[in-house]
Formats: C-alpha cells, sequence, structure tokens
C-alpha cells in the first residue's frame, strides 16, 4: 500500500475510534435535554424531541445539587494546594538537597507505592476519629497532604535542574527558601501543571474516602451526593445524565484549558532521571 492511502486509512481508523470513544459522552449529553422518560424509550434516541434545560434545573432547585458541587470545588482546591506544597519540596529535597538517609527513605517511600490505597483506609479513619476529624473538610484533605506519586514526579524532574543554576544563587548569597521560590520553581512550572491537574482530578472524582469520612449531607461531595440520588431516582435517567454532565464538565474544561503543559510534565518526568 502506498504511503499516502496508509495515512488516510490510518487517519480512518483513527476518526473511527475517536467517534466511537466519544458518542457516550455526546449521549450523556444529549439524553440530560431529554424530556423524563424518553431516554427510556426503545430503541433510545441519539438526540431529543425537544431540548431542554429541565433536568438542570430540578438536579439544583429540588434536589439541592449545588451545595455539593461546591463542597466538591473546595475539597478540590484545597487537596490540589496542600499537595503542590507538600510534594514540590519533597521532590525537589529528594533530588537536590543532600542529607544522611536520602536515599534509604526514596527506596522506602518507592516500597509504599505497592500498597493499595484502600489498605490504609481504615487505620487513616481511626486516627482521624481519635483526632476529632471525622466528617470535617479537614478530615477529607488529609489523604491529599503528599502522595509517593507526587514526591517522584517532582524528584524526576528536578533532577533536569542544571545545579550550577543553584550553586550561583548560592554564592550570591541566597537562601535555600529563596533559591526554591524564585529559582527552582519557575523552572518546575510544567511539573507544577501537571501534579494540579492530577490531584485536582483524582480530589474531584475520589467517591470512596467522602463517603467514608462525610457523612453529614450538607458537607458530602459531588460523586457521593449523585450516588444517593441515583438510588432515590432510579428510574429518571434523564436527571442522571444532567448530574454526570455536571459532574464531566469542570475536570473536562480543565484537562483542554491545560492539556498541553500537562502532558508536557509528564513527557519530561518520564525521559529524566
Amino acid at each position: 500500500m502506498r504511503q499516502p492511502l496508509r495515512t488516510l486509512a490510518v487517519n480512518l481508523a483513527l476518526a473511527a475510534l475517536a467517534t466511537l470513544s466519544l458518542l457516550p459522552l455526546a449521549w450523556m449529553v444529549s439524553a440530560s435535554l431529554m424530556a423524563p422518560g424518553e431516554a427510556s424509550s426503545f430503541p433510545p434516541p441519539l438526540l431529543p424531541r425537544e431540548a431542554s434545560l429541565a433536568n438542570y434545573r430540578a438536579l439544583f432547585e429540588q434536589a439541592g445539587i449545588g451545595r455539593q458541587l461546591l463542597n466538591s470545588l473546595w475539597v478540590s482546591l484545597g487537596a490540589t494546594a496542600l499537595s503542590l506544597g507538600f510534594n514540590l519540596t519533597a521532590g525537589y529535597a529528594f533530588a537536590k538537597l543532600r542529607f544522611q538517609g536520602r536515599d534509604a527513605v526514596f527506596r522506602g517511600l518507592l516500597g509504599a507505592l505497592v500498597i493499595p490505597a484502600q489498605v490504609t483506609m481504615m487505620p487513616l479513619f481511626l486516627m482521624l476519629k481519635q483526632m476529632g476529624l471525622v466528617n470535617t473538610v479537614a478530615g477529607a484533605l488529609v489523604p491529599w497532604l503528599a502522595s509517593v506519586f507526587g514526591i517522584f514526579l517532582v524528584r524526576q524532574y528536578a533532577l533536569g535542574l542544571p545545579d550550577e543554576i543553584l550553586e550561583a544563587a548560592r554564592i550570591d548569597g541566597a537562601g535555600e527558601g529563596t533559591i526554591f521560590v524564585r529559582v527552582v520553581l519557575p523552572l518546575l512550572r510544567p511539573v507544577i501543571v501537571t501534579l494540579a491537574v492530577l490531584t485536582f482530578l483524582g480530589a474531584w472524582n475520589d467517591f470512596m474516602w467522602p463517603l467514608i469520612v462525610l457523612t453529614d449531607r450538607e458537607l458530602q461531595t459531588l460523586p457521593v451526593a449523585l450516588a444517593g440520588l441515583s438510588r432515590e431516582h432510579v428510574q429518571d435517567t434523564e436527571l442522571m445524565m444532567a448530574g454526570a454532565v455536571v459532574t464531566v464538565l469542570p475536570v473536562l474544561l480543565l484537562f483542554v484549558l491545560l492539556q498541553r503543559q500537562y502532558l508536557q510534565g509528564l513527557l519530561m518526568g518520564s525521559v529524566k532521571g
């Protein structure tokens, strides 16, 4: 097969796969605009007979999902800020600062990667209960303070920073804090964006930990609230699709806006170190 025909065939195959991948998302948006019961007919329609925002109004006015939407936003932003603060400093320290036991501690952290997060939930819950943090936003944020993956990601990227820049700053009399803030952080911008996006997506979509630690409905996050709503409105497919759109839309917009730097940080972190 000639090269142009081969390229055309590959592009058509990729376009077909992309269409198949996007079809459930497109139907979700379409179903959220349908009248009650319309999506449950057979065969299911691809487009609404008469598009309406009634399901979204019901979601916010009757189900009161706006409160949970704000809770998810605050928890996700708080988790992102905490993750950046701890993981950036720890990753930079493991990459560029010399201290006793540095490599041994880092190898121990890497070993912790094999422990499933679900295993640590019960001990963490009991610790937070002793501290009085159950059913609080602070309790929901504790697992996001630092992560082994985040430290590893920052360390791998920071290893590629030239030591000469740091030494020049020290010779000029800059302290380690000043070097980190004014020299290192600007150079870590791609990995900062990557870590921020990954943390925000993880906290936004997290279902298990908020379900365990946040029992008050006023404090529940959006995934937990939608799960409860689906039990109450199990036959209302259109309302659930509207809830799914509200859940997916913010993270989708965030990914689209930051995808260039997000992918750059992932790729550069994967080849350095």
